[in-house]
């Protein structure tokens, strides 16, 4: 009867979708229009003149592109149970979050945005069961590694990590399949919950199995040192890995030798601010842009982010294969809010991303401006292209601008799985894959003013004994693919695998 429901559901959910995917441009206007009329009630309404806003252009006018920073004062005043400030009345929640400049950082989550939040995650399930018709998964223990669901309160608001905040509204229908315990997920020591979790589903019958990579992998690296055997053959009925967060390609391989066999996989781009996005289609692998979920979106080309006026454009202008900043105002009341992500448009009808970086995840030392998507196809072609096995953990690129010895360079800091027989070869596919992709890059090796990239190797374990020792292990912590500075990976240094490597 589940796996029946489970499939009429889903017919219901696409056909209804159909319309709001085939007229794209209009659900925006709604949007717009309809969280403008909102915002009109607010403090920040007020001081940007929503008033007088009629179109697009007028909001380019009064509004221009927030930042964390530009938007703090208002949430310092939500913290002292100020109303009407961002949006109408007060936030429901208050998703807590890691700044790199403002250190915490609080996302409101309002009653008009949460459901969104949690329709956006089960749709993206039900269009997967209504393209493959599989259901035999929804009858089985499904586990999403997530962070705390303990809120902290201030003044009336409730305070907590996102996936912890959503524990606490998943449906009726998924409680009883639901792991692990309600317990177990209330443990704050990241290590201690992967222990507890390994050990609540070591003997239950698992089909789906949700989180960010590198700490699912955890928890299936400590699953086969207690089963000694593939993930997959241990849980015979494990069907759905659902992720979201990072790339996943980079930990595909990692994955496929944990598993042992073939498991579907859905992609999903999650955020604070708003679910963006998820994959409707198992053929392809990038994400419908979900354009009706209380999201107004803009786009600046990632070129002009940090110039005083960039150009700023509406999803009806967007084009392919550019790299877009992504900017959103929504119905928790972010206003041309840069969540710091960027994407491009794979397909305008329907409208199809991929994520490929962060705006702050770059390198530019030399004036090459690479990209987290470049490093990741560099090292994923390289991967392919390599004569023998090679499987990689965890990476992390940065500039070396004053080496002891020879040119300036990169310096990729990788962990293993398995490692490569020739680290000169890889290293070499790596460099030639990074010039086919970066034309700057590849003039700076070619014109001698950087020598091609170095790996340094790091101890299996080391990320996620250095994102510990930082207070970043587990939950929605993420290692960063690269930035134009040293500071991640001289904590790393501790790490390398071989001391005779000089930094």
């Amino acid at each position: 009867m589940k796996r029946f429901l489970a499939k009429i559901f889903a017919i219901y959910v696409v056909k209804k979708n159909k319309s709001w995917i085939k007229h794209p441009v209009k659900a925006q206007i709604d949007t717009f229009q309809s969280l403008i009329k909102k915002g009109r009630k607010t403090e920040f309404g007020k001081n940007h003149q929503f008033h007088r806003i009629q179109s697009y252009d007028d909001f380019k006018d009064f509004v221009p592109i927030t930042t964390y920073e530009d938007i703090k004062p208002y949430i310092d005043s939500i913290l002292l149970g100020k109303k009407n400030i961002l949006w109408p009345g007060q936030p429901k929640y208050l998703s807590k979050t890691s700044g790199t400049t403002s250190g915490v950082k609080y996302i409101p989550l309002t009653k008009e945005s949460l459901p969104f939040h949690i329709k956006a995650a089960r749709d993206a399930i039900l269009y997967y069961i209504h393209q493959t018709k599989k259901t035999d998964f929804v009858v089985g223990k499904q586990i999403f590694l997530q962070g705390s669901p303990n809120l902290e309160f201030k003044n009336g608001i409730a305070i907590g990590r996102l996936s912890g905040i959503v524990a606490h509204h998943l449906p009726q229908y998924l409680q009883k399949n639901r792991m692990p315990s309600w317990e177990t997920n209330t443990i704050e020591d990241w290590e201690k919950k992967v222990d507890q979790i390994v050990e609540e589903t070591l003997s239950e019958r698992m089909t789906v199995i949700a989180g960010i990579p590198p700490w699912v992998k955890m928890y299936f690296e400590r699953i086969i040192d207690q089963v000694n055997m593939p993930i997959g053959k241990h849980f015979k009925d494990f069907s759905l890995f659902i992720h979201g967060g990072v790339n996943f390609q980079p930990y595909r391989q990692s994955f496929e030798s944990l598993i042992g066999r073939k498991v579907d996989t859905i992609e999903t781009y999650p955020a604070s601010e708003g679910f963006i996005a998820y994959q409707d289609n198992q053929n392809r692998k990038d994400l419908l842009l979900l354009v009706q979920n209380g999201i107004f979106y803009e786009f600046v080309p990632l070129r002009e982010i940090n110039n005083p006026n960039p150009k700023r454009i509406s999803l009806e202008d967007v084009e392919l294969d550019i790299d877009y900043v992504l900017i959103l105002s929504s119905n928790a009341g972010l206003w041309a809010y840069n969540i710091g992500d960027t994407i491009q448009f794979t397909n305008l009808r329907p409208y199809r991303i991929v994520v490929t970086g962060r705006v702050k995840h770059f390198i530019s030392a030399f004036g090459e401006h690479v990209i987290g998507s470049e490093v990741e196809y560099a090292l994923n072609k390289a991967v392919h292209e390599y004569e023998h096995a090679v499987e990689i953990n965890e990476f992390t690129v940065a500039p070396q601008v004053n080496p002891q010895i020879g040119l300036p360079l990169h310096q990729w800091f990788v962990e293993f799985q398995v490692a490569p027989r020739n680290m000169e070869q890889f290293q070499y596919l790596i460099d030639q894959a990074l010039q086919s992709k970066n034309i700057y890059y590849k003039d700076l090796v070619e014109g001698k003013v950087i020598r091609p990239l170095e790996i340094i190797p790091i101890t299996q374990g080391g990320f996620s004994n250095y994102m510990k020792s930082i207070g970043k292990q587990g939950g929605q912590n993420k290692v960063p693919r690269l930035a134009n500075h040293r500071d991640f990976v001289q904590g790393l240094s501790l790490y390398i695998s071989s001391k005779k490597t000089k930094l």
